[in-house]
């Protein structure tokens, strides 16, 4: 009986506009005045540092991507370079960064939706998980859509902000950095969650039509994109409110809107964040499904988690366990703490993946590439090396307790990796 594969559908807008989604999420919506507090009115220029560690990183994953086009992603490429073992535990930190963003964001459209209508936060947290779990089974051209339709509704709400703040220019001094250059490191390492989705892109390789050449074009547009309208919008905002102001609000945008045009602009943005929470949510867990997904279809988890529909051709398990996990995580932990935590388990992934890309130019020099990062001596890459050592220096931003949090997480998977590990020996001993 032929296997059911993965529907491959989509095309390079359909990439670039559902990488756009997912970074242009909740992190923008909800961070930008937590980071102000810690950089001042040089927030734009933690944006502008967090930038260049995910231009760095976002070629690596272009590259590896190109070599390996599996839903998998990260599994495979590290599985490639360093084995199973260490492959597993950056799936385990990935499917986790997945799930607790997607239930934290979740609670992000809780909160609009009880301020808009009365809703209890968490009802309206499980009632986002279950809608978004249903599209995301019912088809991936259909999440693709949704995604664009979304992306389309938040960008606007960004340009809206940077337009709002267009008369404010130049009221305030935008090197003005109450805690020095070290808070605006800090808030570097957490506004990173800003930017966290672009290698969300290459779990779609799958289901993309030519992905070794559309995955790494839409990877690097989405990136681009995102780059240049948060350092505008962090501009405007401080423009308008001063850091002060900014750093003291739960709704920084929906505020400002409110402080320029009143109520009504105050209403427009809080759905237009509606949009961008439920969009961040759709499309990390579409990254956790298809990460699990891979990684069953590659025997280091349950043969069941790779079930495909056979009419949707979706891994409806791989979905409904991924929901499943993020509801349970609705009732736990604020957007702070869990955003460094996901902060941490990306920057230990995107330290493996660069080291990845280094070590495959040695060991596999001969194996096609259709993107290759620029910028070598001999067989090194430089952009590489920067990305990893730009990754380090964000982890060593972060506070102890989350590094120690972090670092329990990477054991457990530790952990877990050897009892999979062994398992697949057996499995092919037999």
């Amino acid at each position: 009986m032929k296997k059911v594969a993965l529907k491959r559908e989509l095309g390079l807008l359909e990439v670039t506009l559902s990488g756009v989604g997912i970074i242009l999420g909740a992190g923008i919506y909800a961070l930008i005045g937590k980071a102000a507090g810690l950089a001042g009115n040089s927030v734009w220029l933690s944006f502008g540092l967090s930038a260049l560690v995910a231009v760095f990183t976002g070629l690596s994953y272009a590259e590896l991507s190109s070599m390996f086009p599996k839903a998998g992603a990260e599994y495979e490429y590290v599985m490639n370079a360093f084995g199973r073992r260490l492959a597993f535990i950056i799936g385990w930190l990935i499917i986790l960064s997945g799930v607790i963003g997607a239930s934290t964001v979740a609670l992000g459209f809780g909160g609009y939706s009880n301020a808009l209508f009365n809703v209890p936060v968490w009802i309206g947290a499980l009632f986002l998980l279950a809608s978004l779990s249903f599209i995301l089974f019912y088809g991936i051209k259909e999440s693709a859509w949704f995604a664009i339709v979304a992306t389309l509704i938040e960008a606007s709400g960004l340009v809206f902000v940077i337009f709002i703040g267009l008369p404010y220019l130049g009221n305030v001094d935008y090197f003005n950095m109450p805690l020095g250059l070290k808070g605006v490191f800090q808030a570097s390492a957490l506004i990173f969650f800003a930017y966290i989705g672009f290698e969300g892109i290459v779990k779609l390789s799958e289901e993309t039509k030519v992905p070794e050449k559309t995955i790494p074009k839409g990877l690097m547009l989405a990136i681009l994109i995102s780059i240049v309208l948060y350092i505008f919008v962090a501009v405007s905002a401080v423009s308008v409110m001063g850091w002060e102001k900014l750093s003291i609000s739960d709704a920084p945008f929906a505020d400002l809107a409110f402080s320029v045009l009143g109520n009504k602009a105050f209403a427009v943005l809080s759905v237009i964040a509606l949009f961008a929470t439920a969009n961040t949510v759709l499309m990390m867990l579409l990254a956790s499904s298809r990460i699990t997904y891979g990684m069953a279809d590659s025997f280091s988890l349950p043969a069941v988690l790779a079930t495909l529909h056979p009419s949707r051709r979706t891994p409806w398990v791989a979905i409904i366990s991924m929901t499943v996990l993020s509801m349970v995580f609705v009732f736990a932990g604020d957007i702070d703490f869990v955003a460094d935590i996901t902060n941490f388990t990306l920057f230990v992934t995107f330290i493996v993946i660069n080291a990845a890309l280094i070590l495959l130019r040695y060991r596999e020099p001969a194996l096609k590439r259709p993107f290759r990062v620029p910028l070598a001596v001999g067989k090194f890459p430089i952009l590489p090396l920067l990305g990893l050592a730009s990754c380090i220096f964000m982890l060593s931003q972060l506070d102890l307790e989350v590094l120690a949090f972090g670092t329990m997480l990477a054991l457990l998977g530790g952990l877990f990796s050897m009892v999979k590990v062994k398992g697949k020996t057996a499995d092919e001993r037999g």
